[in-house]
């Protein structure tokens, strides 16, 4: 193992020394080498290096155990990749203060230049999982690779649709590849990084604290030409996303929701500051076009037409849309008994072409 290596893997180590202060001290010192080996007096020179991370820098050598990191590397199968390396992607590469490392399990490619983020809430609705897992398999098969945190909710159903098309997708992670968190997701991060990646710039140890996840996100979009953001409160991590895309030049997209949920006040107020609404993927593809650095797959997929419809069914298939709809508003709005409705709902999914979700409600697919 070359030291340099072992050297940038212990100042990444370093507790509470974030990027723009490991960029700092590389720029004064020249190498991770020169900085380990460098005086508490030495260190407090650069700029917004305090005393008290001068110290942990100085000890790192004798308290962080180099050893453990690197066999936990080899035991788990992942690749390091330095801000050095030619492999470093070059999109993210671009962001202030880009992680000077990064733990890879998968591998990153030279198509997932074309990656989009698609970021939302842990508790999602009905609604935002189809839009979710339906833009996510829609992209994948135009040749986008699908980025996103791998929380529940929308990042999961956005990982899974686009593996459902046999997409690439990239999971970024705010812990150590160690730990799969949330815990239930342990089968998909390993289909992610089989299909695609799991990266982190956190040592492999790192726990899934609260703190790391503003720092998840930046990368997130970092790596992205564009997010979309599906579904997101007021309080969520979706719209720090979304802030660091706006701080990035990146694009922003955002999925317009009903006005009396509370899931739809970030997307829907990022549109009135600015943001594009979408409302299928061409909506994004247009925007995304003048800037993609490599060409989208042509989609080779047949049109899709509607089965043949009864002349009943076509009116109770005109009356469901995107947004979930309650049997009774059908049988209002239709005019059917509801014997004779739940057969047409019946026949409609059979046919493929609604499905229902849970409270009676039914949607387009």
């Amino acid at each position: 193992m070359d030291i340099n290596f072992e050297n940038l893997l212990l100042l990444n180590m370093v507790p509470g020394l974030l990027p723009s202060h490991q960029y700092k001290l590389l720029k004064y010192f020249g190498t991770a080498d020169k900085i380990l080996k460098s005086s508490i007096q030495e260190l407090r020179q650069v700029a917004n290096i305090s005393e008290e991370l001068s110290a942990k820098i100085f000890a790192t050598k004798e308290t962080i155990d180099i050893k453990k990191e690197l066999d936990l590397i080899e035991k788990h199968n992942v690749s390091i990749i330095t801000i050095f390396d030619d492999t470093y992607p070059k999109i993210l590469k671009s962001m202030p203060d880009p992680p000077l490392i990064l733990y890879v399990k998968g591998k990153l490619l030279r198509e997932d230049d074309n990656s989009i983020a698609i970021v939302g809430c842990r508790k999602a609705s009905s609604y935002g999982k189809i839009i979710a897992e339906k833009f996510a398999g829609d992209l994948a098969v135009k040749g986008f690779t699908i980025v996103s945190g791998m929380a529940r909710g929308i990042d999961t159903y956005a990982h899974r649709g686009c593996l459902a098309k046999n997409g690439r997708t990239i999971a970024v992670l705010g812990n150590g590849l160690v730990h799969c968190y949330p815990p239930e997701s342990k089968n998909l991060m390993s289909e992610i990084s089989e299909n695609g990646a799991v990266i982190s710039e956190f040592s492999m140890q790192t726990k899934p604290e609260r703190f790391n996840f503003p720092r998840r996100n930046r990368i997130i979009s970092g790596i992205s030409l564009g997010i979309i953001v599906v579904e997101a409160p007021k309080s969520s991590g979706a719209l720090i996303t979304a802030d660091f895309a706006l701080e990035q030049g990146k694009e922003v997209f955002a999925i317009p929701g009903n006005i009396n949920s509370e899931n739809s006040i970030g997307p829907n107020n990022l549109i009135k500051n600015g943001a594009k609404l979408v409302e299928n993927i061409e909506d994004i593809i247009e925007e995304l076009r003048p800037i993609l650095p490599l060409p989208l797959k042509e989609d080779k997929q047949t049109n899709s037409y509607l089965p043949i419809l009864s002349q009943d069914e076509q009116k109770l298939y005109q009356n469901i849309n995107s947004d979930p709809v309650h049997i009774d508003v059908l049988v209002r709005n239709c005019g059917f008994e509801i014997s004779k409705t739940n057969y047409l709902l019946l026949n409609l999914e059979i046919k493929k072409i609604i499905q229902q979700i849970p409270g009676k409600l039914f949607i387009r697919t």
